[in-house]
């Protein structure tokens, strides 16, 4: 008889590579804002002549804030100054401050920019790729987002780093906060058609937050305080980042050469914007944004800011400073700090380290909301994180500099107030005056331009030219200073196309500015009213609304841009003029949010060369490969059955 001899059992299929690496932990302690020492002596990595640069700014800055409330005040002197009078002084001469240091900062950068500086940190990307000897890890945070953008995005970069022959340097973490199951399974699935695609297991990893507590900044600290001690540095990105290999390699290289910088923050080009509003932010970031960044750079020094993404960090500088505390009160202002960057700068600034912004090394993008809309939703939740920064600005041990960082975010947000309030009371001043009164509404002939000009027709004429000049210029400069960048002008379609586009821009952004004006005063006084913002899902691509939507949302602004043309109209037809540039923004904000935010007005542009910017004329590597890649998964998402 003979023997069966039993077959061996098949081989156990190889278990799956695991999500996550190994736990390195490291301690991050929650910081307090009652104690803390100031940093003292100069940092090593420090450019000469700090206080000098900033003397000439904040000095340039008051005094000609001191001329023209100078000015004001002869013209209202005449006969003595009364309460309304005394208001209006006041409002004037702080936000005439206000544009003036952002003036003085950009003619500072207009001045480095045409001065062909050296790279700063010697981060020039004409010099060969650094060595590496650490690891860094790159965090992609993401929250509820189009799982195949993200990785597309995130693929084009691992690809780029690859291309450099270093990427044994670094790893990839996805760090989830998605709370919506559909897209959590997208994600997981996404994830791991990723690493079948680019045959890595080993530098590429996912986590999900079950408790998505702190938001953005807790994702960041859970992840330092898990695996934060294998990395020298982490890159921090957002769901729309991209970067070269090149400056992410650069950005490493510099954080080993310089022992004192904990932070470098690169200055992101906005790009990918299809509909007119996405395009005329990609223009004006790319056009206006270079000396804005170049001067801010040039004058906060080691003492710079933190936007939040697609900057590099040192790990252990971080989680020794960083760790955030919760704001004493109850929301809005008390609880998890939502602009968490600007306090982590402050924070580690307070720890002696330095902080720097490298505007001059390219390689860095992101993309800018699609409609006007998106970006006031986006811009709400700010506006209740800068005003929160009133409960730190007290803290103890901060640097100066930091200090007037959380001063500007916080004033960023009241100026649009301000400024209504300044139209309101240079308007109220001649009505008194004039004598109106509710038995007498009608005033033929009422201009308020005739009123101040009465008082001094020669200098009101001059506080006028002189204040839209302040205000207007760093366009002007930037425009200029692209005229001397022979591939930027190029690559903007040339001086001519580029002076329509910078006129187009201008005139968009003066027919929107009443419209973000009423949204940003009323999310003030929302904020003021204990209202909290939420934490809503970013739009990427599509800004347009129904006219359900545009109704809701501008509906209202729409009556009472109406109500005020009507009572303007009633009281005198050369007051509606006068008002016209407002009340035409207020009641015309929904065809204007439905222009900007459509695909076709921005495409037509495109055609024919206006708001053009040279990465969308000749799309870096990493951009092409991204577009290409979520092009193909979304044909390939759209084929499934």
């Amino acid at each position: 008889m003979e023997s069966v001899i039993a077959a061996p059992p098949p081989p156990a299929p190889p278990a799956p590579a695991p999500l996550l690496p190994a736990e390195t932990p490291m301690a991050m302690p929650i910081q307090s804002l009652r104690e803390g020492s100031t940093p003292r002596g100069r940092l090593p990595s420090a450019p000469s002549g700090m206080a000098w640069r900033r003397a000439c700014v904040i000095g340039g800055s008051a005094v000609l804030t001191l001329v023209a409330a100078y000015q004001i005040w002869w013209l209202l002197r005449g006969g003595g100054i009364d309460l309304l009078e005394a208001l209006l002084l006041l409002l004037f001469v702080a936000l005439f401050a206000w544009i003036a240091q952002a003036f003085v900062s950009a003619v500072a950068g207009f001045l480095r920019l045409l001065s062909r500086p050296h790279a700063r940190l010697g981060l020039s990307p004409h010099d060969p790729l650094p060595p590496l000897s650490t690891r860094t890890a790159l965090l992609m945070p993401t929250y509820n987002e189009d799982p195949e953008r993200l990785f597309a995005g995130l693929q084009a970069i691992y690809e780029s780093v690859a291309a450099t022959g270093q990427a044994d340097r670094f790893d990839f973490f996805v760090l989830s906060d998605t709370t919506r199951p559909a897209v959590q399974a997208a994600e997981e699935a996404a994830f791991a058609a990723l690493r079948e695609r680019l045959g890595d297991t080993r530098r590429l990893f996912y986590r999900r937050r079950t408790d998505n507590a702190e938001r953005k900044a807790g994702n960041i600290a859970e992840w330092v305080r898990r695996f934060g001690g294998a990395y020298p540095q982490m890159l921090i990105l957002d769901a729309d980042s991209l970067m070269t290999g090149d400056t992410i390699v650069r950005l490493a290289g510099t954080m080993e050469r310089y022992p004192d910088i904990a932070l470098i923050q690169t200055f992101p080009v906005v790009v990918n914007g299809n509909t007119l509003f996405a395009r005329m932010q990609q223009f004006s970031g790319r056009v206006y944004g270079p000396i804005v960044a170049h001067g801010i750079a040039w004058w906060h020094g080691p003492e710079s800011n933190y936007w939040g993404h697609n900057a590099i960090i040192r790990t252990a500088a971080f989680a020794a400073h960083a760790g955030l505390p919760e704001l004493r009160g109850h929301k809005p202002f008390g609880g998890t700090v939502l602009s968490h960057d600007f306090v982590e700068a402050a924070l580690l600034r307070r720890g002696g380290w330095a902080l720097y912004m490298v505007p001059g090394l390219p390689g860095s993008y992101e993309e800018g909301p699609p409609s006007l809309t998106d970006m006031l939703v986006r811009d709400r939740r700010w506006c209740q994180g800068n005003l929160q920064h009133a409960a730190v600005l007290p803290a103890k041990g901060l640097h100066w500099v930091s200090r007037w960082h959380l001063l500007i975010g916080i004033g960023q947000y009241f100026t649009a107030p301000m400024w209504a309030m300044l139209m309101l009371v240079g308007l109220a001043i001649p009505l008194y005056h004039a004598g109106l009164s509710w038995g007498n509404i009608s005033l033929s002939g009422f201009s308020p331009t005739a009123f101040w000009r009465a008082q001094d027709p020669e200098r009101f004429v001059w506080v006028f030219v002189f204040t839209m000049t302040i205000l207007l210029a760093p366009k002007v400069l930037g425009y200029v200073a692209m005229l001397f960048d022979r591939n930027l002008r190029r690559g903007c379609g040339g001086a001519l196309r580029s002076f329509a586009s910078m006129l187009l821009e201008t005139l968009l952004a003066a027919l929107m500015a009443p419209i973000t004006m009423y949204v940003q005063s009323r999310g003030v006084a929302e904020v003021l009213a204990g209202r909290d913002s939420g934490w809503e899902t970013q739009r990427r691509d599509d800004g347009t609304l129904p006219l359900s939507g545009l109704l809701r949302s501008y509906g209202g602004m729409t009556l009472f841009g109406l109500l005020m043309g009507g009572i303007a109209y009633a009281i005198s037809p050369a007051l509606a003029a006068w008002m016209s540039p407002v009340i035409l923004g207020l009641v015309l904000s929904i065809p204007i949010v439905a222009l900007t935010s459509a695909r076709a007005p921005g495409r037509w542009l495109r055609r024919i060369g206006i708001f053009r910017i040279p990465e969308e004329a000749t799309p870096p590597t990493v951009l092409a490969r991204a577009s290409s890649l979520r092009a193909n998964l979304h044909a390939q998402g759209t084929d499934k059955p």
